[in-house]
């Protein structure tokens, strides 16, 4: 619940359990909740079996589709589609079961949360409908104003609950982040306020993200008797693709060959495993706003394990980019690349990206989702499987796909009852005292949401 430890780092688990051959043969026909269960359970272990799987139960039964993350199969790729959730984005998988996760322990405790988080477009709404309504949990979302889509502004603006603050500040997502970061790392204001994180900062969401990466392997494996696939992941903060980075270390040797690091003209990430460069530019603003991102937020935890576990030595590379805007890290390039392949997609060639997979195979890609797809053309091998994750419903970035098509992405009931609904948002500088100041006015009493 903590979110960044006291010393403004972030959390890992001190070890990664291993998944052998023939356990992994053993959880061929678990439902999703009942791998999540498997999974979960390796690092959990302060909460008790049963309660841990009711927690998982109530946080998928608010999915449309019962296998939860489907596969489908599109040309030469497999697509699995993480949008099946309350607010149609990848997200809904960690959140859901995190805002499950919080109520149950305060509720065990007695205490309250107030939960701060930036997003760049989906992580803010996908954590609202996680903890709106939740009596002992108030959440504060700062979003970058104007900079994310209609749907995702309105899925966050419109949910009126008492304990839901939206804050749009006049800046970009790394202005955001920054803001909660330092938020963090004033510890006396931290535990005044009760202060939590949501954004993928928290361990809990990565772990979360971990299973599908482990489902579709095991569908894959079932259905198409490989043993061994590669993944293509769209990335902006890291998060995504980190997780698959710890699916890979948990499962048996060559599960996952491959992961593929898509970005957008945000750069950074792909830099870094082409370049050993991790250097901070101007953020571009894309058709795939949740990817607009320069410094990504769980890049320290890969550097963790890029320096051999050496806590120390991260904490010094973090420190030397934060005073730099930059590292080198040339010197790891073979280990990087060992880890990741990387491509950075531009905008022209994500139009082109949906309107052939639309025209040749009648599926609909979101903006991120064709990045990832761009990009795993370029690292597909023939006769390895390539699943590319598709994180976002079409219909979130309508606009966006209508250029592509000519024709706009269906609505599902649940977006377009939205778009004319009130909304209800705090637009402020990009200033973290004003920030500081306005939780602390908002976060004790039963005042209503902003």
């Amino acid at each position: 619940m903590m979110g960044l430890a006291e010393d403004g780092g972030l959390l890992l688990p001190r070890t990664i359990p291993r998944v052998g051959c023939e356990t992994l043969a053993s959880w061929q026909n678990l439902t999703y909740p009942e791998l999540a269960f498997e999974i979960m359970s390796r690092f959990i272990d302060d909460i008790p079996a049963n309660d841990l799987k009711d927690i998982i139960a109530r946080s998928y039964d608010t999915f449309t589709r019962n296998e939860i993350t489907p596969l489908a199969h599109v040309g030469e790729y497999h697509i699995l589609e993480l949008f099946h959730g309350p607010t149609l984005a990848f997200k809904d998988i960690a959140l859901q079961f995190l805002g499950n996760l919080f109520e149950y322990l305060l509720d065990k405790n007695k205490s309250t949360l107030n939960i701060l988080g930036a997003t760049s477009g989906d992580t803010g709404s996908a954590a609202i409908y996680g903890v709106r309504g939740k009596e002992r949990i108030k959440i504060f979302i700062l979003h970058p104003h104007g900079r994310v889509s209609k749907v995702q502004e309105k899925q966050m603006t419109t949910v009126v609950d008492d304990n839901v603050f939206n804050i749009a500040i006049r800046g970009s997502f790394d202005d955001a982040q920054a803001i909660v970061k330092k938020i963090f790392s004033d510890v006396d204001f931290k535990a005044e306020n009760n202060l939590g994180a949501i954004n993928s900062i928290n361990w809990a969401r990565v772990l979360a993200q971990v299973v599908y990466y482990v489902y579709s392997c095991l569908h894959i494996i079932d259905h198409e008797k490989d043993s061994s696939l590669d993944f293509a992941i769209p990335t902006g903060n890291f998060g995504d693709i980190f997780a698959g980075f710890i699916a890979r270390r948990m499962l048996p040797e060559g599960t996952i060959r491959q992961l593929v690091l898509a970005t957008n003209s945000n750069d950074i990430l792909s830099r870094l495993v082409n370049r050993g460069d991790y250097s901070l530019g101007e953020v571009r603003i894309t058709s795939s706003p949740s990817m607009d991102i320069q410094a990504a937020s769980n890049f320290e935890r890969y550097l963790y394990y890029l320096v051999d576990s050496d806590a120390t030595r991260t904490g010094e590379l973090m420190e030397e980019f934060l005073k730099n805007g930059s590292l080198d890290l040339k010197s790891y390039q073979e280990q990087i690349k060992r880890d990741f392949t990387a491509a950075s997609v531009a905008e022209d060639e994500v139009l082109k990206t949906i309107a052939h997979y639309h025209a040749e195979y009648g599926y609909l890609l979101d903006p991120h989702t064709a990045v990832g797809v761009r990009a795993a053309e370029q690292y597909k091998t023939t006769g390895i499987p390539m699943i590319c994750l598709a994180t976002a419903h079409p219909a979130k970035f309508g606009e966006v796909v209508a250029e592509a098509v000519n024709t706009e992405p269906e609505l599902p009931e649940n977006i377009s009852a939205i778009l004319t609904a009130e909304s209800r948002c705090e637009i402020m500088e990009a200033n973290a005292n004003d920030i500081r100041e306005y939780i602390s006015t908002h976060a004790h009493g039963k005042d209503e949401g902003k």
